[in-house]
């Protein structure tokens, strides 16, 4: 007995519905067992080589606010597991400096200028031209210099953080080796405010 033209065109419909439906549900099953991602991972790593020591270095050219600076040395800064770069700038009004570090996956950047008629000591909290600034971490860390920073190629230094209610204004002093404690004032940058143009290859 022959099986009518429409019970086979059901059965192979039927078939092609169970097998997608089967495909789907592995699909579902592969992607519940792989991790997800951070869809601006690719941004942030993007920025983490734009600064990164590869391109930001002695020699290299960082503008800002249409002045071009140019990187005469860099301080690499280690703590365990944090390591973060302060770069020496010669431009603009001089004594400033460009830090760059990656804390829980974000870039961060600031703005330093070295204060040498500020006489601070380590506190709790400072007031400095009317700005109040609570202390936010401290601690020893090693050290490395290349260029010309005016310090060993090695050595340790102390440190100590402070900032505004805000967070925008910074405060820090450092003590490399048995040297005197040295004050800065900082801001907290984008990414997008400054051009770096890399030091060129020997």
């Amino acid at each position: 007995m022959e099986i009518p033209l429409i019970i086979i065109v059901v059965l192979v419909i039927a078939a092609v519905v169970l097998a997608y439906q089967g495909w789907k549900k592995s699909q579902e099953q592969v992607a519940r067992t792989q991790p997800r991602q951070d869809p601006f991972a690719h941004m942030a790593r993007e920025d983490e080589q734009k600064f990164g020591p590869e391109n930001l270095g002695p020699g290299a050219i960082v503008a800002r606010g249409g002045v071009d600076y140019v990187v005469r040395g860099t301080i690499t800064v280690r703590q365990g597991y944090y390591t973060w770069h302060e770069h020496l700038l010669d431009g603009g009004r001089g004594g400033e400096w460009l830090s760059t570090e990656v804390d829980e996956g974000q870039l961060k950047l600031s703005w330093w200028r070295t204060r040498e008629d500020f006489a601070l000591s380590p506190g709790k909290n400072q007031s400095v031209e009317g700005v109040e600034y609570a202390y936010q971490e401290s601690g020893m860390a090693q050290f490395s210099s290349e260029g010309n920073t005016g310090l060993p190629a090695t050595g340790e230094v102390e440190f100590y953080d402070y900032a505004d209610r805000s967070g925008a204004k910074l405060l820090g002093l450092e003590k490399f080796g048995s040297g005197a404690w040295e004050a800065s004032v900082g801001e907290t940058i984008a990414p997008g405010e400054v051009t770096v143009y890399p030091a060129p290859r020997e």
